[in-house]
């Protein structure tokens, strides 16, 4: 099946493929500038990218923002005229000056989920950054689309639809996700679709629709092209890369991962999540992991009351210390068998 580049605006990806936001440190400028070099879309994750900063303890915000600029810099000189953009998640204290943040920096484009990203076209007003943002049901699509086009008289430049089987923190509950299979997601998929083809036919506008959650293979992107979808959006598949920004031993945990070892965990922020099940994770559920400051990384996080610190738990996972850390991952990372480069996966999904 021959594919056509994914088109946003006036961005042009000759490969269909957004490489999805990792946070915390899983995917920074090294793997989107490879991803965007190979004509994908890069996107960096600003959860806690300033997490290496020496400063990051005091000042972790700070850190962050000064961050999201170096790290698309660096992104930049790595794919010169490629397509650089940012992965937001909603629940993000002080969400609107990561935005800011962003857009100042020059991000091609803005990923936004977690929540409702209803007031994002506020924090990017007067900008050329695409806005994107996540959605795993018609109800929420339709929430943000009918939202954007009354208050802000605004359309999302693209949309990415993210199934139960996709990675980190979900927008299903714990037993949907359990049961992935069983739900007949692609149904919901035709909903969206057809809901997005609609508003972009009534406002005589071009919003293309990217699957996430479960794409592993070229095989699994041509099933959703063949739905009408647009293109798709990865994560698994690039950690397990040379170029993925991630510790050597971190790659190495979603190697040596079987099946029955990936698993919905509870999140300490509320939502539920997918994990390789590890050390951490068995100590999590047997009682609190004292923690000291707080990091100021999500909104609905109560430190007082948090099991352990989700900051915490995934800078240890991602600087290598795979069994004292919270290894997120997706449905599918049990299919890695070795490490491979960001060029390979490419050709595999290009032309």
């Amino acid at each position: 099946m021959k594919t056509e580049p994914l088109v946003i605006g006036d961005l042009e990806a000759r490969v269909p493929v957004m490489q999805g936001g990792m946070g915390v440190g899983i995917s920074l400028s090294g793997l989107a500038g490879a991803v965007a070099a190979e004509g994908g879309i890069g996107i960096i994750s600003t959860a806690q990218i300033g997490y290496r900063d020496a400063d990051f303890d005091k000042d972790p915000i700070g850190c962050n923002l000064r961050a999201i600029r170096t790290e698309i810099d660096k992104a930049r000189r790595i794919a010169k005229d490629g397509i650089i953009g940012v992965n937001i998640m909603v629940a993000t204290k002080r969400y609107e000056e990561y935005v800011r943040a962003a857009v100042q920096a020059g991000a091609d484009l803005i990923v936004s989920g977690a929540g409702l990203p209803v007031d994002l076209p506020r924090y990017a007003a007067g900008t050329g950054t695409k806005l994107v943002p996540i959605v795993s049901s018609l109800k929420s699509v339709q929430v943000i689309v009918r939202y954007w086009i009354k208050k802000y008289d605004r359309l999302p430049d693209a949309v990415v639809i993210e199934g139960p089987l996709a990675g980190g923190h979900l927008g299903f509950t714990a037993e949907q996700a359990e049961h992935a299979e069983e739900l007949d997601y692609d149904d919901e998929v035709r909903k969206i679709l057809r809901y997005v083809n609609g508003i972009g036919e009534e406002h005589l506008a071009r919003i293309p629709v990217i699957m996430a959650g479960g794409i592993y293979t070229r095989e699994d992107m041509e099933h959703y092209l063949e739905m009408g979808i647009s293109g798709v959006q990865m994560a698994t598949r690039f950690v397990t890369t040379y170029e993925c920004d991630a510790d050597e031993a971190y790659k190495q945990s979603y190697i040596d991962a079987r099946k029955e070892d990936i698993v919905i965990v509870q999140s300490p922020v509320g939502m539920p999540g997918r994990a390789i099940r590890n050390s951490f994770m068995r100590k999590a559920a047997e009682g609190k992991i004292p923690h000291e400051r707080c990091h100021s990384c999500i909104s609905t996080c109560n430190p007082a009351s948090t099991p352990y610190c989700i900051t915490d738990a995934l800078v240890h996972a991602a600087m290598g210390h795979t069994e004292e850390g919270l290894l997120f991952c997706g449905a599918n990372a049990w299919r890695a068998e070795k490490l491979e480069h960001v060029k390979d996966i490419m050709d595999e999904f290009r032309g």
